[in-house]
């Protein structure tokens, strides 16, 4: 990576030296309070254009200008807007200097969104979402989705490689466990108003962002893909006409190095451009025994290019390129214990290792030790180009997105989880590509109506050519009669296996919108609408391979017990009409409330993972999975009580009919597990939001949510770890928790800041605290007492010393106790007993360095 990051920043600081020859005219100034002090967060848009800039630390902006005069609208929450009409452009002699008063000053920033496609103080609109600005996540070292839920403790993340990763909000959005092609996520994933269909991305650095906005609840009517939960609504930092740079590093334990840098600047008059780099290197946090090497690495790296062109002051367009890899070693999972089964005592799998001469590396999953027989890779590619064309029209802006994606994927597993070789090869390498086109409408229709209209189309197609291969200790674990000399036979299942081909080719169109009726200046009317085309086709063929070749109808008889040929073709497809109703009022300029009927759904779905036998022959009515019927309700009201604070409440209440669940088989030949309905499921809860400004120094910020997960009726589910072997093959679990789910999660920080000078530059000296805690989940479809994850809460901190231009340092540390933490516990494939754990990271910490020019 050092090679990769000596290139990639030389070709920063040249475009930087380039760009500063082309600089357009620009708006430079400060904004201040009446006491003159600097206002950080204040948004200032050129009126009649899509220009817009936010206030830095120091109060200091720089937006692009046109033609003269014109004028500048200047917000911030707890004040009043002002608008200045510029008749000529500010020089060093007389600079632009804005001053903007209330009679209460509210110095808590509220901070803007885009999230129903206009600029728009997040406490103004009637939807609960969560805000994480780029330089929180980068103070809070959340260099991914995985450390947002830290933040934003409604959002779950499991992952036990890039490939199965699922996220979920409010407990809802992927069914839990490992990932199955054939359906769509329900919590979609947007960068730059670019939809992610792939969950992977989720495990990638973010490159250059300057929001997160995490929006709660069911989202048609104003995104492009339909969600049943949620939606990550993530922005970059757009080129601009003014030069930049940022070069940041960190360093810490376990050989941890993090590099960023980015630069933008004008190439042309009319163009400008930014190139945005990340890379992250760690030593691994497991020891395999066997190679004498940590495993477990982080290995990433990616870059990101944008060229806005601005033909007028009316019209963006912007260029936007990015490719980013993963190459670490590992995503290896610790064997955390072993439940006895219903299976007869020589199946259990403590009797199996002892007949085999083998013992666990460590009976403690905190050990951190593993001796894994077949080498761990989990790398990926994820990329793609993007067109964004925004024209302001009448009074609004026609926005048109237009993209190509693609992901790679080339893992290998030890889904044993141990050193004997049960399974010599566990691996799927997939590709996935992608293109989507949306064309929205977004503005004031009338004087009292504005709206959001739109179309989007996705295609895309997913293929995946497998391999999963049993080793010389196979025999034991698939052991199913007392015959032991007939299963025992010399090479009968060593080098057996199957090979798989399978397909999914997807399409989706939808036509939405939503409008915003202003019945009073205080009470408003937002319906919403949304008809959706859902086309899936997927092929499923794999053959088996290898192995002792025989004629004697025993042996074969036992090979069939493990693998067997399996193929089956489906397609399907479905529409639907979905809509929101959503009321809200403004009580007064410290009290909004809402409340919003949704009735959403998530599209029908597909296996592509093979299906479970009956009789040997695939159970072909499993090939398809029944689309979510969802009805949402929710009850809103955000306020800013007293000086200098927000406090924000919601009550929410899901059901879903037809629930899509994910259901791990016992046999081997179901390579993830197979997707279900379960016939309805309940989620309700609570969030609360806080955030107070004390004083000019001290700020605390935390929130809460409070969630009940359950199956309502799920008569069909998969018998728990422990019930394996029962003479019943499935369970009825109505009544029980959701998967993945804790009653409890919240956080809480707190920072201290003053004015300090450093290396003389002035800024701020900052110490802060925060803290992330959850209550325990169960990490089985069907609960099992052996896979419940026990509560957990990690504490972290920094302290340094930041400033918008020049040197910025902070030491920082994670999980400051050193808390020992399962963050997914899962069975082993062919569910002989043992299960294994995706472990928190143990204490890490380190200093970062970044310079801004």
């Amino acid at each position: 990576m050092k090679n990769i990051n000596t290139k990639v920043i030389t070709t920063l600081l040249l475009l930087f030296i380039f760009s500063t020859s082309y600089a357009q005219n620009t708006i430079e100034g400060v904004v201040k309070n009446d006491q003159d002090s600097p206002i950080e967060g204040v948004n200032i848009v050129v009126k009649g254009t899509t220009n817009n800039a936010t206030s830095d630390v120091n109060g200091k902006f720089a937006i692009q200008a046109k033609e003269l005069p014109f004028t500048i609208i200047v917000q911030y929450a707890g004040y009043n807007t002002k608008e200045i009409k510029i008749t000529e452009l500010p020089t060093n002699a007389k600079p632009l200097q804005i001053t903007i008063s209330t009679g209460e000053e509210k110095v808590l920033s509220e901070v803007v969104v885009t999230s129903r496609r206009r600029i728009e103080k997040v406490q103004d609109i009637p939807i609960a979402v969560s805000v994480v600005t780029g330089k929180q996540a980068e103070q809070a070292g959340a260099f991914n989705v995985n450390r947002i839920k830290e933040l934003v403790p409604s959002v779950q993340l499991y992952s036990s490689n890039p490939r199965n990763t699922g996220i979920n909000i409010r407990g809802l959005g992927s069914p839990y466990g490992l990932t199955n092609d054939g359906i769509d996520p329900g919590v979609g994933f947007y960068v730059d108003g670019v939809y992610y269909a792939r969950p992977a991305a989720t495990t990638l650095d973010f490159i250059d962002v300057e929001r997160i906005e995490v929006l709660r609840g069911p989202q048609g009517s104003l995104f492009g893909k339909n969600t049943t939960s949620g939606a990550f609504n993530i922005t970059s930092r757009k080129p601009s006409f003014t030069s930049g740079a940022d070069f940041e590093v960190s360093y810490g334990n376990y050989q941890y190095i993090q590099a960023k840098a980015s630069v933008t600047g004008a190439l042309s008059p009319k163009v400008a451009g930014r190139l945005s780099f990340s890379g992250t290197q760690r030593d691994g946090l497991i020891e395999n025994i066997v190679t004498g090497r940590p495993t477990n690495t982080l290995n990433n790296q990616g870059i990101r290019g944008q060229l806005l062109f601005t033909p007028t002051d009316k019209t963006n367009i912007t260029f936007a390129a990015d490719i980013t890899t993963q190459r670490p070693d590992g995503y290896a999972q610790v064997v955390a214990g072993v439940a006895p089964t219903k299976r007869a005592a020589y199946r259990q799998f403590n009797a199996i290792i002892a007949d085999l001469n083998y013992q666990l590396p460590s009976l403690n999953a905190f050990d951190r030790k593993i001796d894994h027989d077949t080498p761990w890779r989990s790398g990926q590619d994820l990329g793609g180009a993007s067109l964004n064309i925004d024209s302001k029209i009448g009074g609004g802006t026609l926005t048109s997105t237009t993209a190509w994606r693609f992901w790679t994927w080339d893992p290998s597993n030890d889904r044993d989880f141990t050193g004997l070789q049960v399974l010599a090869k566990s691996q799927n390498p997939s590709r996935q590509t992608q293109v989507t086109q949306e064309v929205r409408y977004a503005g004031k229709l009338t004087s009292k109506i504005n709206g959001v209209v739109g179309v989007f189309f996705i295609d895309q197609t997913t293929k995946t050519k497998g391999t999963e291969e049993s080793g010389n200790a196979q025999w034991r674990f698939s052991q199913s009669t007392p015959n032991t000399a007939l299963w025992q036979t010399p090479g009968l299942f060593e080098g057996y296996g199957i090979k798989t081909n399978a397909k999914i080719h997807s399409t989706s169109a939808a036509v939405f919108g939503q409008l915003d009726w202003a019945i009073t200046e205080k009470l408003h009317v937002l319906p919403g609408l949304r008809y959706n085309y859902d086309k899936k086709d997927a092929d499923y063929d794999r053959k088996t391979y290898g192995g002792l070749q025989t004629s004697n109808p025993a042996l074969i008889a036992l090979k069939k017990l493990v693998y067997t040929d399996q193929a089956f073709t489906s397609s399907t497809d479905n529409t639907d009409f979905s809509g929101n109703l959503t009321v809200s009022y403004k009580a007064s300029s410290k009290i909004n409330t809402y409340a919003t009927y949704a009735k959403s759904y998530k599209p029908v779905g597909v296996n592509v993972a093979g299906l479970p036998t009956i009789a040997g022959q695939p159970a072909l009515d499993l090939a398809v999975i029944k689309p979510e019927d969802v009805n949402h309700y929710e009850f809103g009201v955000k306020t800013s009580p007293f000086k200098n604070s927000i406090l924000n409440l919601t009550f929410f209440n899901t059901d879903i009919k037809d629930f899509q669940t994910n259901v791990q088989a016992a046999e081997l030949g179901v390579n993830r597990g197979y997707l279900a309905n379960a016939d309805k499921v309940r989620v309700k809860g609570a969030e609360l939001d806080a955030s107070f400004k004390v004083n000019n120094h001290f700020s605390v910020y935390g929130a809460v949510t409070y969630t009940d997960g359950k199956y309502i009726k799920f008569t069909n589910a998969p018998l728990p770890l422990e019930e394996t072997g029962s003479a019943i093959s499935f369970k009825d679990v109505s009544g029980t928790d959701l998967p993945g789910v804790s009653k409890w999660a919240g956080n809480l920080g707190g920072e201290y800041t003053k004015n300090a000078k450093f290396f003389g530059n002035l800024g701020k000296f900052f110490i802060a605290l925060d803290g992330y805690a959850r209550s325990e989940f169960s990490s089985s479809p069907s609960a099992s007492k052996y896979l419940i994850v026990p509560g957990y809460a990690i504490f972290n901190g920094r302290l340094g010393f930041r400033v918008a231009d020049g040197l910025s340092v902070h030491i920082w540390g994670r999980n400051l106790l050193n808390k020992d933490y399962y963050e997914q516990l899962l069975p082993a494939g062919g569910n002989s007993g043992q299960y294994a754990a995706v472990l928190g990271d143990q204490r890490t910490y380190g200093l970062t360095l970044k310079y801004t020019l």
